[in-house]
């Protein structure tokens, strides 16, 4: 079984691909990996679109560690030169929407649990959780399904890392600011143009800097992304939306952050949500140690996954780069399966609880 995992978790991956998945939308991989875990009778549960199962000798008294990773793709950038659901292998390459972000990571912990899923006299349990709406940080997702896992003293997420560690992964916090004016006729001296007094606060957010740096994640980074105003050339806008997306360190809550935001601008600011926190995990983890010893390279991510939801210490790995994630023509290489797997295997054996 041990040398065909990387052809098991290759085979799951083309199947994966060809079916789409859009988050909210997974009914059908989620079909299709109950259908795979049926196959090599392993019994898994399944709410909404989340599928999860444990090790067949599942020991209450031992710490359990998660494998979760998800199976929604994004929608396929408007640059796809291919069909984005007909995986293709070409000069070692498995295309396909997906494959890369986050379907090799998936299978590769897939093959993992598979591999543990038997052994008897483990050293802790293992609860594979391949998860829905992770592309849109949606509630029907890990979230959903986390009180009727066993109790997870900590997690690895599957994502495209290169496989390297993350230590840590930066919150995120989108805030949408409204900036009001007076309309009136743009020939005349009327009205208060709301554009222009979104001006200053748009300024602010480009400028401002927090003060406290974290070690790991560096510094919070607020970017304006959208911003809105006016339906005619002739008449002064009254409103002015615009929207922030906030890339959240370690050093502060989204709270604080909120609080910072909301005292320096005179935009209206609303939160879409105060659930996506920076996480991460201890230097003197075991998990963390046992990376040491495989020379792994240890990283803070800017990037966002459902590692924010889960509230145990955490880190994000798996074959793939996050720089093809949502690109055209995605693509992973079929050799960083294989060596997703083995470097995943290699980690969980070494840990020393």
């Amino acid at each position: 079984m041990e040398k065909q995992l990387d052809e098991i978790a290759v085979d799951l991956l083309t199947q994966l691909i060809a079916i789409p998945s859009f988050s909210r939308e997974e009914d059908k991989t989620a079909e299709a990996l109950q259908q795979f875990f049926h196959k090599h009778n392993i019994e898994v549960e399944r709410k909404g679109n989340n599928v999860w199962g444990q090790n067949r000798h599942f020991n209450a008294s031992l710490p359990t560690i998660l494998l979760n990773s998800h199976h929604d793709t994004v929608k396929p950038n408007p640059g796809y030169t291919r069909d984005p659901f007909k995986p293709a292998f070409e000069d070692g390459k498995l295309y396909g929407l997906g494959s890369n972000d986050a379907g090799g990571p998936l299978v590769s912990l897939i093959a993992t649990f598979v591999h543990f899923y038997n052994q008897k006299k483990l050293k802790y349990n293992f609860v594979l959780a391949a998860t829905a709406e992770e592309e849109i940080s949606g509630t029907g997702g890990i979230e959903s399904i986390w009180n009727q896992l066993p109790k997870i003293d900590f997690a690895i997420v599957g994502e495209p890392t290169l496989s390297q560690m993350a230590i840590a992964e930066k919150g995120l916090m989108v805030l949408d600011c409204v900036a009001k004016g007076k309309s009136g006729h743009a020939a005349r001296e009327e009205g208060i143009n709301a554009l222009y007094e979104a001006l200053p606060d748009i300024d602010w957010i480009r400028n401002y800097r927090f003060s406290k740096i974290s070690q790991t994640l560096g510094e919070i980074k607020m970017t304006v992304t959208i911003i809105n105003a006016g339906k005619q050339h002739n008449v002064v806008p009254a409103e002015c939306t615009f929207t922030v997306d906030v890339r959240v360190t370690d050093q502060y809550t989204l709270e604080e952050i909120l609080e910072v935001v909301k005292s320096n601008v005179k935009a209206q600011v609303t939160p879409r949500s105060l659930r996506m926190r920076p996480s991460g995990i201890a230097m003197d983890h075991p998990l963390v140690k046992a990376a040491k010893q495989l020379k792994l390279e240890l990283y803070g991510s800017p990037t966002t996954s459902d590692q924010a939801l889960i509230p145990v210490p955490s880190v994000k790995m798996g074959p793939g780069d996050s720089a093809r994630s949502h690109s055209a023509d995605e693509f992973i290489f079929v050799a960083e399966i294989k060596k997703g797997i083995d470097t995943y295997i290699e980690l969980l054996n070494k840990i020393v609880l």
